[in-house]
């Protein structure tokens, strides 16, 4: 374990779907409480790891956010809702103490033919800093969680003030202990991350959480410091949208998208 990380992974498995979750889980608004990426990690692993096919790969997952996902034991149940070999839909649920706190859905479909010539559209990411600035401290944010369980060299944009932003990261532990993370876990881990690397607003003013997150990826990330450029879009009257482009050393791989509640906070 890296000695800056809170915990040796993001879960203990307990065996049956069943996982402890560590403080390294914990989100930047209060320590009983889940960052999304690893709960949406926990959920594309379990996607790849049910009813596998050969030479099928998930190359979407969308997870939808029913409430706050406490620093907990949760249980995972998934299920094929369309089967076939060249295409399949999946569902999973994850619930603590039997009550639902997360449905998630994902679909795995045949790898491309190995001849296929490639297409990505858009610049090539910035290149990885070879130091980053300290973890700037952060008034009301919990620091200890998940946000010291990732490694940050940011690029542009700065933690907890307005504006766009991209960042390259990696996170120090795995998501389940005693195992390597795929490349799916990677980027799921890394990506619920976008609204906070992207707001365009004054976190000390305004309340913004996503309600779900979808993430779609063209080819599966390689390495283990991924990219990620993300900004927000808001109106009044309206919502939020976060969208995040997802790349690694070679370039871009993936894309990824919340749906934001956007109200001010309550007063001190």
């Amino acid at each position: 374990m890296s000695e800056d990380a809170p915990a040796e992974a993001f879960y203990e498995p307990l065996g049956d779907g069943r996982f402890a979750s560590t403080p390294a889980t914990a989100g930047p608004w209060s320590p009983g409480f889940q960052h999304g990426g690893p709960v949406s990690a926990l959920l594309g692993r379990a996607f790849e790891r049910h009813e596998p096919v050969p030479g099928g790969r998930i190359a979407r997952v969308t997870v939808e956010l029913l409430s706050p996902v406490p620093v907990a034991v949760l249980d995972i149940a998934v299920r094929v809702v369309r089967p076939g070999k060249r295409v399949a839909h999946l569902e999973a649920e994850l619930t603590h103490e039997g009550r639902p706190v997360v449905r998630a859905t994902a679909w795995r479909i045949m790898q491309a033919p190995a001849h296929l010539e490639p297409v990505v559209h858009g610049p090539p990411p910035p290149a990885l800093p070879a130091t980053t600035e300290p973890f700037p401290r952060w008034p009301g944010v919990h620091t200890e969680g998940y946000l010291s369980a990732m490694e940050w060299r940011i690029v542009s944009g700065t933690f907890g003030e307005p504006g766009p932003g991209t960042t390259w990261a990696r996170s120090r532990i795995p998501l389940v202990a005693g195992e390597a993370d795929t490349p799916l876990v990677r980027a799921l881990t890394l990506a619920d991350s976008a609204s906070g690397i992207g707001s365009q607003l004054d976190h000390a003013k305004w309340l913004i959480i996503n309600t779900d997150m979808t993430v779609a990826l063209h080819r599966d990330p390689a390495g283990e410091w991924l990219c990620m450029a993300a900004s927000v879009d808001l109106s009044p009257g309206g919502s939020a949208l976060c969208e995040a482009t997802l790349a690694d050393t070679s370039g871009g791989f993936g894309r990824a998208m919340q749906t934001l509640i956007v109200d001010e906070q309550p007063p001190m």
